[in-house]
């Protein structure tokens, strides 16, 4: 008999590609996640993860076994939701882990309209960039992940997870009131070519977006000044030390003194951002409002 803890095991290796970040991941030792891939190995009979100089990574078995370890995942959830309502399920802490600017969009908004529609449930918010929540969700160290699109992020149709979309916004150009395009109505990214430019670091999903956006107008951004925080983005540019590009949503209230912002001429890049919870727990009754309260939240925003 396969036990399901050893699956969870399995999955967080083969997400995490090695057992020290595995076990860092499950509050583990590395000794007991070899040993509980030891013993899932014996149980199935079948050897099931590879160690190299790159880390573990799973053998065709393995891989076999990961499908069928989603798949068996996602319905303990269901059993839990189910078992959750049948036990009514009314009161709770529903934990979410969500970017700055997420929270302030979303998150408390939401908080504010549960604490009316349900006040048994309790959400309790963890400030985390959109490719930190995702895996902590996966590891069940929270509940709900609010995330922004991004390259190498899991997709919509992952087995492991159910995505509820929220909202997209665009990125507006930020750019000091002393520069040559300060005047124009938009700015063409493609005329920042070879400006010196101000954005997050590598990792962060707006990092991507940036880059993605300036390659598609033909170049590759000069990133000679680094932050995650768009409110010293913004304190640089408005310095004359270089460009950027940052969430409309995230320069409502800044002080904007010093900048000039200006929608991207053409198609502008934009974040998607989006709701993840572990594939079957949708429905839990804790859960389940606290996705409709985001959902909620978005559509006013």
């Amino acid at each position: 008999m396969i036990e399901a803890r050893r699956l969870h095991i399995l999955r967080a290796v083969a997400d995490h590609r090695t057992v020290t970040a595995a076990a860092a991941a499950l509050y583990l030792t590395p000794s007991a996640v070899s040993q509980q891939l030891a013993a899932l190995e014996q149980e199935t009979g079948h050897r099931l993860v590879e160690r190299g100089a790159k880390g573990v990574r799973l053998t065709p078995a393995g891989e076999i076994l990961l499908n069928h370890t989603n798949a068996v995942l996602a319905q303990l959830e269901r059993a839990e939701a189910e078992l959750a309502a049948y036990g009514s399920g009314e009161a709770g802490t529903v934990t979410v882990a969500a970017f700055a600017t997420g929270i302030a969009q979303v998150v408390a908004p939401a908080a504010a309209r549960l604490a009316g529609s349900a006040p048994g449930i309790r959400i309790r918010v963890q400030d985390a960039e959109g490719d930190a929540s995702l895996p902590m969700v996966l590891d069940r160290q929270v509940d709900v992940a609010v995330a922004v699109e991004y390259r190498g992020a899991p997709s919509a149709d992952d087995p492991r997870l159910t995505h509820v979309p929220l909202y997209a916004e665009p990125f507006d150009a930020v750019v000091p009131v002393t520069h040559r395009l300060a005047g124009t109505a938009e700015v063409a990214l493609a005329e920042l070519a070879k400006d010196p430019w101000i954005g997050p670091f590598p990792g962060n999903p707006c990092h991507d977006v940036v880059v993605l956006a300036c390659e598609s107008a033909g170049f590759q951004p000069s990133l000679e000044h680094s932050s995650d925080d768009f409110r010293a983005v913004v304190a640089l540019a408005s310095a004359d030390v270089g460009v950027a590009l940052v969430p409309r949503s995230a320069l409502r209230g800044m002080d904007l003194t010093g900048v000039v912002v200006r929608p991207v001429d053409g198609v502008a890049p934009t974040r998607r951002v989006f709701a993840a919870v572990r594939r079957g727990a949708e429905g839990h009754p804790l859960i389940r409002p606290v996705l409709d309260a985001l959902r909620a939240a978005a559509g006013e925003a």
